[in-house]
């Protein structure tokens, strides 16, 4: 059972399919997908209890991944608010490219090539997982599609070439001759469309698709101030963390966001992590750029490289890293799950 109410039609039809498709006994019985995924092998998988993956409601595919989309020049875009999030690609080589969350909210995944090199930005609302991979494995370069499936609250993407699944938030093979396959997470981040443009002024920003959504709006309202997760029946994180708090997650470490509030400025595990108000929430008001400002953070390493890293809920981090390491600063003993 969701705990939440959402609140938009949209969500609400969501939520319904849910309820229906993730019944007690629907969900943990893989040959009842075998139709759906003829293609896909079941027998391989790290998966133990088959309840864990339910459906999110929208079947294989029916929120569309985008690919090869169409990019205007960063100082002609008119259609974005300067606060809203943006997740900035930047591979040298090519002109930073912008990909707004307005796009990512109603498609999950864009594949795309960036100064040769194949990539998938992705970003899962419900985790607010937002991470770019490289989508070449063992040389051949896989494109990646919506399963429609939940795991912990956090999507399960699927590549078309094997049709295995994969777990989003950890970007590893998850079902399918891909399973324990790793994906390569490149250094990109969040940040508000103001800041990438002041940044960037020759900079390209993702063109809107040509798909009937409403884009700039927030389908998921007031969901990041909500008690608990949706879809979500895992434990809550540790030392009292509320599960939809913000963490920067680098590896198996998380910061904690309120800390890098008050701080600005963390250098702690060889890395430099800075925070800047800005960037406005895009899982709070109806208006994705109107949302309350959540910042945005960078991290770096000790020779100034930007580091790949997450920034998603404390519930997620937990979910998938269960003996992490959450990095509460100096005045609370640093905690190791």
């Amino acid at each position: 059972m969701p705990r939440m109410a959402l609140a938009t039609p949209f969500a609400a039809l969501v939520a319904v399919l849910a309820l229906g498709l993730a019944a007690p006994g629907v969900q943990a019985y893989p040959k009842l997908w075998e139709d759906e995924w003829p293609e896909t092998d079941f027998e391989n998988t790290v998966i133990d209890d088959w309840s864990e993956i339910i459906s999110g409601g929208p079947p294989k595919d029916g929120i569309p991944a985008l690919s090869d989309p169409g990019f205007v020049p960063a100082d002609t875009e008119t259609r974005l608010s300067p606060r809203e999030p943006v997740i900035t690609v930047i591979i040298e080589g090519a002109r930073a490219r912008a990909y707004p969350i307005r796009y990512l909210m109603w498609h999950e995944i864009v594949n795309d090539e960036v100064a040769g090199v194949p990539i998938a930005v992705t970003f899962c609302p419900l985790c607010n997982s937002g991470i770019t991979f490289d989508r070449r494995v063992d040389g051949k370069v896989l494109w990646f599609g919506v399963s429609g499936k939940l795991r912990n609250s956090d999507m399960v993407m699927y590549d078309r070439q094997t049709q295995s699944w994969w777990q989003q938030a950890v970007g590893r093979g998850i079902v399918g001759r891909m399973t324990g396959v790793e994906l390569k997470s490149l250094p990109t981040w969040m940040e508000s469309w103001e800041q990438f443009r002041t940044a960037n002024p020759d900079g390209l920003v993702m063109d809107e698709p040509s798909h009937s959504r409403a884009y700039g709006q927030n389908p998921y309202r007031n969901y990041d101030s909500a008690r608990e997760p949706f879809l979500y029946n895992g434990e809550d994180p540790p030392h009292g963390i509320d599960p939809l708090v913000r963490v920067v997650r680098v590896g198996g470490r998380a910061w904690p966001m309120n800390r890098l509030r008050k701080e600005g400025r963390i250098e702690e595990a060889g890395l430099t992590i800075t925070w800047e108000s800005g960037q406005a929430s895009a899982l709070d008001t109806a208006s994705i750029g109107e949302g309350r400002d959540v910042g945005t953070v960078r991290v770096r390493d000790a020779r100034g490289r930007d580091v790949a890293h997450d920034m998603l809920f404390a519930f997620a981090f937990h979910a998938f890293w269960p003996e992490g390491e959450w990095m509460l600063g100096p005045d609370t003993e640093t905690a190791q799950e």
